[in-house]
């Protein structure tokens, strides 16, 4: 399944579907839990690498864990309110990275490094891949209904200010007044905001918890002191 285009079955709430399944093999959860291992496998290899590990060690022991996760090996141990996907993903990462050394199989890191720092990466890490995945289904949804040029065109508009063309210069280019050029570019913040609210829903378990990650994640993607 590609991980760009989940199914109708994974409209929402992904992460709480695997969790109330987690002790059962049904295809509905494998399903969730397949095409959201695929979404967010890089933050996860990501903070592997930051633990001090080699890239081909990490990619092994990333795979490793996640061949595990659809196994429902790990899952099955969990408890029902383990709450939102990142949590879960850090503190089960760091449970079989604890595992695999104790039983001999984990080479020592090049560099370890267990300091706040490495899990404040991982969060940016997981805004990118959140950020990511909002992006591409804005982008998809532009082109299936035959507006592919004019995403390209507007897309600047969702990276900030900083990084806005000149709106004459969008108007002239899409043959558009400069007010038709600005409505669309706030239609398509608007739509990067909804979106991005449907994708964070789907990797918690409660409304509450949606409502934190947001805010985690809008931390982690703007952190402080950042231009």
């Amino acid at each position: 399944m590609n991980p760009d285009t989940p199914g109708p079955a994974l409209a929402a709430h992904q992460w709480i579907v695997v969790l109330q399944a987690r002790r059962q093999d049904t295809s509905r959860a494998m399903e969730a839990l397949a095409w959201l291992c695929q979404a967010y496998w890089h933050p996860v290899y990501a903070y592997v690498r930051l633990r001090g590990h080699s890239p081909e060690e990490a990619r092994e022991l990333t795979r490793e864990f996640f061949s595990r996760l659809l196994q429902n090996k790990t899952l099955a141990y969990m408890k029902r309110d383990c709450g939102k996907l990142r949590s879960f993903l850090l503190t089960a990462m760091n449970h079989f990275l604890v595992d695999e050394a104790r039983k001999g199989r984990l080479a020592a890191p090049e560099a370890p490094d267990d300091s706040p720092l490495t899990e404040n990466l991982f969060e940016q890490n997981w805004a990118l891949a959140v950020a990511g995945v909002v992006y591409d289904r804005l982008k998809r949804e532009y082109e299936e209904l035959g507006n592919g040029e004019l995403f390209t065109a507007l897309k600047h508009c969702l990276a900030g200010p900083a990084e806005a063309a000149p709106c004459a210069e969008t108007a002239a280019r899409l043959s558009l007044a400069e007010s038709s050029v600005k409505n669309m570019e706030q239609e398509m913040r608007q739509r990067y905001g909804k979106v991005l609210r449907e994708e964070m829903a789907r990797l918690v378990a409660t409304p509450a918890e949606l409502e934190e990650e947001l805010r985690r994640f809008f931390s982690a993607a703007h952190p402080a002191g950042a231009a």
